[in-house]
């Protein structure tokens, strides 16, 4: 999700506090804080862990999206939750009110294009936020388990293909470089502290949550748009870049299962199957009966200052210590999602117009 910086968050310890009586004060079930709650990923890990019977404590940030409705109809089991990545104030009462089991960080500026234009907000989110999590953590909740949402962009344009876990990091734009200070620091606490700390490199994971401004569902909308009349051109920038292409739901499985394991470590989580910008175009037009070739322009302003080529992951290390295997593939990935925005789109006895 994306995540903006405020100069100084508004947030309290002991305004975090106050609601810690209503919550309670002994539980038998595990806790976990997700930062980033209302989020793709967000989103899917918290309906796979109230499914294992975790109370879940959300951070959402500046963009809840249905997040606290959906708390509302899982009261006494989900928690909203104030907090704010550039106050370690904030932070501190988080730990202290949730007094978490496991603790899931997502919240990031997660636009690798936004990111040139906003190198210092992501920065200080993606990197040194990081560090404010896992000194709160150290402070007050040393033997909870963390995760840290780390990114195959930190690969940069690797000269090994495809990437694994022992792949040289080098990054391409101010995004994989917060990120790639995160997975340093996430292990430098694992190493210096016996932190149970793990990063999750994770490659690119898609679903119909997944935000307008990433390319995967800028397509889907835009091949939908095209085939409902809505729209007579899709504009897009490299179709020529690989992508390693997998659902979320299936991801955030892998997350979990890290830190079930008895020893912390970093993984890399991907499909192994990689597919162009272009051919994720062709699947989604495709899927609507349309020729992505009548409709799909590239553009100048949409090239980024420097683009990684292809990112491709070897995942065997997940498949075989953590036992993951992913479920959906590229084809049915893509089909999914166009299948939600034709349904966002051109809902049941509503028309069209009535969407612009």
């Amino acid at each position: 999700m994306s995540w903006t910086c405020s100069s100084r968050s508004r947030f309290s310890r002991a305004s975090l506090l106050l609601g810690a009586e209503t919550v309670g004060n002994e539980r038998s079930t595990k806790r976990a804080l997700i930062t980033g709650v209302a989020g793709q990923d967000g989103t899917y890990l918290s309906e796979l862990l109230l499914a294992k019977g975790y109370d879940i404590y959300g951070v959402t940030g500046p963009y809840p999206g249905q997040f606290h409705e959906w708390a509302g109809q899982h009261e006494g089991r989900v928690f909203p939750v104030d907090a704010d990545l550039t106050d370690m104030e904030s932070l501190l009462a988080a730990v202290e009110l949730s007094r978490p089991d496991e603790v899931y960080n997502f919240a990031a500026q997660s636009s690798v294009g936004s990111s040139w234009t906003q190198a210092v907000a992501t920065t200080e989110v993606n990197a040194v936020g990081v560090l404010r999590i896992l000194e709160a953590l150290r402070e007050l909740a040393p033997m909870a388990r963390f995760f840290q949402a780390a990114s195959a962009e930190m690969f940069g344009n690797a000269a090994e293909m495809p990437q694994s876990e022992t792949t040289p990091l080098h990054p391409q734009s101010p995004y994989a470089a917060s990120k790639t200070y995160a997975f340093h620091i996430v292990d430098s606490y694992r190493a210096s502290y016996g932190m149970h700390v793990s990063n999750g490199i994770m490659f690119n994971h898609e679903s119909p949550l997944r935000g307008l401004q990433f390319v995967t569902r800028k397509i889907t909308d835009g091949a939908v748009r095209c085939k409902l009349g809505l729209a007579d051109e899709l504009r897009l920038g490299n179709l020529d870049a690989k992508r390693d292409w997998g659902f979320a739901g299936d991801y955030v499985e892998a997350m979990w299962l890290m830190l079930q394991q008895e020893t912390p470590d970093d993984y890399v989580v991907a499909s192994g199957d990689v597919h162009t910008v272009r051919e994720f175009c062709d699947a989604a037009f495709s899927h609507v009966g349309l020729d992505y070739q009548e409709y799909v322009k590239t553009v100048p302003e949409f090239f980024r200052p420097v683009d990684v080529n292809i990112f491709y992951g070897d995942a065997t290390k997940a498949r075989t210590v953590l036992g993951w295997e992913p479920k959906v593939g590229f084809t049915e990935l893509v089909g999914m999602m166009v299948d939600a925005d034709v349904e966002r789109l051109q809902p049941v006895g509503a028309p069209v117009t009535e969407l612009l």
